[in-house]
Order: C-alpha cells, then structure tokens, then sequence
C-alpha cells in the first residue's frame, strides 16, 4: 500500500481486574490504519472490538491495564509528520493534544454523549473553545456550517434546541457535528447506528462516506452487522477472543473469507433468497476470557477443528499480501477444507447482486 498509514497497533494485549478474576480482554492485536481509509472491526459482543478502541481514546476504565503493546499515531495536520505513541500519555495529556482535536469518538447511544442542559450550538462550539481557543463568533459560524454539513434543515434555528428536542437520527447527527469540530484525522464510530432504525442508518452511513470524501479523514468503524461493513468498509478486522483472527481487503472477506468463524459469521447473516427456513447461528458461546486458552479459542466452537487446534494457538497464515488468517486449516500439511456449500451459494449470489447493480 502506497498511502500513508495513519495508526499502527502492535501485540496490544489489555487486561481486567475483576471479582471473579482477570479478565484477558485484548491477546496480541495488531492493526493497521491508513489515510482516508476505513477500518472496519467486526466480531461478536465481547470479542474486544470496544476495548481496542478506548485504548486508542485512553478511556480504559479503571480496573483496565495495558500489559503489552504499542500504538503508533502519525499526525500530519500540521504539514508536518509527528509520530507519537499514545500509551506513553497520561489521561489528562490524551485529553487535551489528542480526544476530540485529532482523533474523535461517535458512541453507540447519542443520549449518552450530548449534555441535557446546554443547547447543541453550544456543545459543537466547545471543543473548538477548549482546543484551539477560537473567538465565540468563529465557533458559531463553524457549528452552523457543521449542523448543515451533518444533514440538518435550517442549522441556525437548532443551535438553540436542546438534546430531548431531537430525534434518535438527528442527535446522531449533531454527535457526528461535535466529533468533527475540530478537524481530526481520525474518527472512531462504535456502533453508531445501532439504536435507530433502518432508514435512518443507511443515512447515517451514507453521510459518513461523504464526509470522509470531503474531509479525507480516517474512520474506524465498529460493528456485529456485517451489513453495515459491506456498505462502508476498505479493509476489515475479524475479532474473536480478544484476537484478530482475518483481516484483509472488504472483498477478500466478503468473496473469499478462509477462516471457519467469518464462515459463520457471514452465514448468520439474514438473507431473503436463501430456502432455509432457519437462520444460521454459530454453535456454542464464545470463549470465556477468564479461562486461560490453550490452543485456539475458537476449537470448541468450531466443527472444522482439527486436533492441533486443542493444543497450539495458529498464527496468522498469508492468503494474498493484504489477506491473513489465524487457522491451521492454512497450513501446508492440513487437509483439505472449503467453506460450507451454503456459504458458498450465497456468496456467489452476492457477486452477482453486486454485478447487476453496476459494482465491481
């Protein structure tokens, strides 16, 4: 890749201390972001997608603690490169050179992250007034033209309105107005569409993609919906168990996935042209982070096992320069093994969608 990568995350391995024990949350992971790109990361609920992402905001809770790993943030905002590790820094310092100014957040829930009592002009306008301490006249004019840049009719008249005056998909908005405020180069959405309904999301990602066109910045996107990741992603992440265990191109994922959960997780997503009259689950829980792994923690899970999978963790295998995958069915002396046939029909269906609609 000749674009200038924009985050770098080596063997980052994050720990919890809880009641029952420590918790494993983060194994190894390492990760690549690139300019104007969009990572998405995808995995089932509690495979470390989050975790991974406040450990770039430095909003890990309390009981939280990096055990290993580096990531590399390379900022070019001001015409020049600066590298910086972000674990070297303190909560205070992350607040106030790197949250908000060049790499922002978009929650899962708006409610969460817009204050009741202010009105949301003022809430757009603050990151400008606490980061680069411009005048009150400049930070409106901007808010105004972000408001209009999100989707929002007549901007001006909605400064004043407060959260509880908008709709799920409008506070969403002004969210996505504040995290741009002040120009990052990074923006973090996690989950951003899951609280509103269809319609709505497809909006919500749309204007994304069109912010990013305009603006050329970085987005890491977080998601279960393999959906969402079709519609917006350049490269993808496949978690598991606290591990990246695929990443690659978004078509290489998509047409050509190798490793036995993102089979099953491509084959749990719902689909109107399929006979079956029952939807895929994969089998099983997922792995418990408070028990230590020996072998792959996906084995139990995973009816292509094979025994080295009880006892050795894979490592990640090369399918293409831009396509890996953590499973022994990669290895040499493995037998051989292709995704299910039903997996295999769909995703030829989806080749073809693609095709008829004009796509590549």
């Amino acid at each position: 890749m000749n674009k200038d990568k924009v985050l770098s995350i080596r063997n980052l391995s994050i720990s919890f201390q809880t009641s029952a024990g420590e918790v494993n949350a983060i194994r190894g992971v390492n990760l690549d972001l690139y300019q104007g790109e969009t990572l998405a990361i995808v995995g089932e609920s509690g495979s470390g997608k989050s975790v991974t992402v406040k450990a770039i905001m430095g909003i890990l809770s309390g009981n939280g603690k990096v055990k290993s790993g580096t990531i590399d943030f390379t900022s070019r905002k001001s015409g020049e490169e600066i590298k910086e590790e972000l674990l070297s820094f303190s909560k205070k310092e992350m607040r106030r050179r790197i949250n908000g100014r060049r790499i922002a957040m978009v929650f899962q829930d708006p409610m969460t992250s817009l204050n009741p009592t202010m009105p949301i002009g003022s809430q757009i306008m603050e990151g400008m007034r606490y980061h680069y301490k411009t005048s009150k006249k400049e930070a409106y004019e901007k808010a105004v033209k972000l408001l209009d840049l999100v989707g929002i009719t007549e901007p001006e008249k909605r400064m004043k309105s407060y959260p509880h005056q908008l709709s799920g998909g409008m506070r969403q908005r002004v969210v996505i107005a504040i995290a741009l405020s002040c120009d990052p180069e990074i923006l973090i959405c996690d989950e951003p569409t899951t609280a509103l309904d269809v319609t709505i999301q497809a909006k919500i990602l749309e204007l994304i993609k069109d912010i990013q066109k305009k603006t050329g910045i970085s987005v890491i996107y977080i998601t279960h919906d393999l959906g969402v990741v079709a519609k917006v992603a350049d490269y993808v992440a496949v978690m598991y168990a606290g591990k990246v265990v695929e990443k690659g191109l978004s078509e290489e994922i998509f047409y050509d996935p190798r490793h036995p959960y993102t089979w099953g997780l491509l084959s749990a997503m719902p689909d109107l042209d399929t006979n079956d009259e029952v939807l895929y689950t994969i089998p099983g829980s997922p792995f418990n982070l408070l028990n230590k792994t020996e072998g792959d923690a996906f084995a139990e899970r995973n009816r292509f096992a094979l025994n080295i999978d009880y006892r050795l963790e894979p490592p990640m295998f090369e399918v293409t320069e831009t396509h890996y995958a953590a499973t022994w069915l990669l290895h040499e002396n493995a037998p051989a093994v292709s995704m299910p046939e039903a997996l295999k029909e769909r995703i030829k269906r989806m080749g073809e969608e693609v095709h008829s609609l004009g796509g590549e």
